[in-house]
Order: C-alpha cells, then structure tokens, then sequence
C-alpha cells in the first residue's frame, strides 16, 4: 500500500513540455519505459563497472549495475510503502551520464573540462535525459517529470554551490530545488546504488583473484555472514561458499536499511513528499553500526581493488586514451561524426565546443573509445567518422 508520503503520479508537477497522458501507464512508468529505451541506457551494456569492458564477461557493467540496482531499490521502496514506478525510473537512469572507463573517465574528464565548467556524472546525466537523447519530434531529451530529473538532480543529496554547469543550465530553465533533500524514492535509488556495487564489487574482485574469501572474512558484517554459511552447510565447496556469504552480506544491507528507514519515518511522521524533502536528514539510511562497519569494507575495496595494481595499469592506460582524444576532436572538429558537426556550426567559442567533444567522448563506450583511439591516434590513416555514440 503507498503511503502518504509517497509520490502520487497523479499529483505529478508535470513535464517541461506538456503531453498527453498514456491511457495505460503512470508518467512515473512512462519516464521509466523512455529511459529503458533510450540510447544511453544501452550504451551502459559496454561501460565500465570497474574492469574495463573488454576484461571480462562475468565482470559487471553499467548496465548490469543499474539492473541489479533497479531489483534493490523496486524492494525497498515498496517495503516503505514509496512509488515503487519513480524509485525504478530514478535508479535505472542514476548512471547514464558515466563516460567511458568509469570514475577513472569521469576524472579524466573533469581534469580536460576544468578550463570550460568541469565534468560531473550525476549532472551530465541529466543532460542526457533534456538535451542529447534527440528521438522525439516535439523536443529535446526525454521530457521527462519533474519528480524524475529531481531525482537524478538530487539522489545523493542537496546539490550545493558552485553547481554543476549542465545542471545549472536547465535548472535555470525548470527549477528542480537544487537546495533541498530528494524525494523518498531517489533516497532509496541511492542507497539501492550503494548496496549493489558494495556486494557485486565484492564478488567481482573475488573473481579477478585479487583478494580471497578468507581475507573477506576477516571483516566486519562479513565475518559473520561466513560464520553462518559455515554452521549451516559444513564443507561447502569453496565458489558455493563464497556466494552464499556474499548473498547474507547483501540481505543484511537491505534488512538494515528497511528496519532504519521505517524508524525514521516513523519519528518523522511525514504526511506528503514535500516533508521528506524538507526533513533535515535523509529519512532512508543505514543504521549507524552498520554504517560504521560497511566504511571498513569499503575501505578494503578501495585499497585491494579501485588501487590494485592491474586496475591501476589500466587506469593510467584509458586515462591516456581520453587525453588523447580530446585535444584531437578540440582541434579537428571536422572529425566527429555529421549530426555533431551541426552543433559545432551553431557553437560559439571555445567553451561550447569543449562542451560539445566532452558530450561526444562522455557518450562513448569503453570498445568505441578505444577502436577510435586506435583509429584516429596510433598512426591508422584517418577516414570517416566512426558511429557516433549519441542517436
């Protein structure tokens, strides 16, 4: 049953550009099914989680992440009694605007963009969904509502000054309350994000060999989810063992966010969306033990695997790649593909193309990027343009 502090579709503020209501879905399904079947999201099938694309089959993606994601949030929010339709919409989108390589990409580009705003995800996510996904006649983007960009705006927090220029760009255009607290259910997207990527890294570093099972059960939360498989199932082999454990971890995160969320609604008592918005906290969160102890597990995966010497190699490799290709593009407009040129023509300045050849590069995924590095910088005779990533 959704409760009353839920997001209501019908009480919805609506879309920048006014459109006839689907006869069959909620706006909040509606935003959902467009970002299901735009561009970017299929282009998450070859972007990095962590290992590079082309790594390995059984390493996560993008794509895989947002799904899995996707799966986490839809059951918290309804254990919440949250709009379980706008938490999906929020969670599948909350990644569109990762570049290529991951956070090493998004630092790479963050460093090219300095002189000309910067880079951040989260904002160019929402470039995307007004301006870069161009499929419909009647506008840019998705036109997607109000609830859904605020959740994209906002899902990790309030978004502070100095903001983001992709974001201040349409903010200007339909305020999206920069300043305040996201609606419940990009609270759980959020928090949905950060129970998928602490299990699957777990499970992904175990494959790539780069820590063991028994050193994961050295740490906290985690010690006692092998204890338990230990005492249930003696002798388990080893992959079984492993996956179990991880499986505990992951219900353990999702338990502890749905007994700590329900407490404070509870304290809370909100009676609309907008008292979620305003409360001085987030209202969905983990405990604070648990929390505690979840910042031990991150910090191991910081150190054995985000700095673990094969991913640092590739680091500096795909950070090359990117560094490479955007002073080229910068210099040789001519080489993007023709529907970009057509933006270069009504650029004005240095900064819009800049902006333009970091809208083209962030869109690339981790194959494309390096097929056009290959391409355009190792000496191959440049031709045509390759696909374009966007369209």
């Amino acid at each position: 049953m959704r409760a009353a502090y839920a997001a209501d579709p019908a009480q919805s503020r609506g879309r920048l550009v006014s459109e006839e209501e689907s006869r069959f879905r909620s706006c909040f399904q509606r935003d959902r099914d467009r970002i299901i079947h735009s561009s970017a999201f299929r282009r998450l099938k070859h972007k990095t989680q962590v290992f590079v694309e082309h790594e390995g089959d059984y390493f996560r993606t993008r794509l895989t992440h947002s799904i899995e994601v996707a799966q986490v949030a839809r059951t918290i929010a309804g254990a919440l009694g949250l709009n379980v339709e706008l938490t999906e919409a929020v969670a599948l989108a909350h990644d569109l605007g990762h570049p290529p390589f991951g956070h090493t990409g998004e630092e790479a580009l963050a460093a090219l963009m300095a002189p000309h705003g910067g880079f951040d995800h989260n904002a160019q996510a929402i470039r995307i969904v007004t301006w870069l996904e161009r499929h419909y006649a009647e506008f840019d983007g998705l036109n997607l509502t109000w609830e859904t960009l605020e959740g994209l705006a906002k899902h990790n927090g309030p978004v502070r000054p100095p903001i983001p220029w992709a974001l201040a760009e349409y903010d200007a255009r339909h305020a999206l309350e920069l300043g305040t607290h996201a609606g419940g259910e990009a609270q759980v997207a959020a928090i949905a994000d950060d129970i998928a990527y602490n299990s699957h890294d777990l499970q992904d570093g175990l494959r790539a060999g780069l820590f063991t099972a028994e050193e994961l059960a050295r740490l906290p939360l985690l010690g006692g989810c092998f204890a338990a498989v230990d005492r249930a199932h003696p002798g388990l082999d080893p992959y079984r063992r492993e996956h179990e454990a991880l499986r505990r971890f992951f219900g353990l995160l999702v338990e502890d966010v749905i007994d700590r969320s329900r407490a404070r609604l509870d304290a809370l008592a909100p009676a609309s969306a907008d008292d979620i918005r305003m409360a001085a906290d987030p209202v969905v969160a983990f405990s604070p033990a648990l929390r505690r102890d979840l910042g031990a597990v991150r910090d191991f995966l910081f150190e054995r695997m985000y700095r673990a010497p094969r991913v640092m190699v590739m680091r500096d490799e795909v950070t090359a790649v990117l560094c490479d290709l955007f002073p080229l593009f910068l210099s040789r407009p001519d080489l993007l593909p023709p529907q970009w040129r057509r933006d270069v023509e009504r650029s004005r300045g240095e900064t819009a193309l800049a902006r333009i050849v970091c809208d083209y590069i962030a869109g690339m995924t981790d194959r494309f990027a390096l097929q056009q590095h290959a391409r355009l910088c190792n000496g191959a005779p440049i031709a045509e343009p390759g696909t374009p990533p966007h369209g």
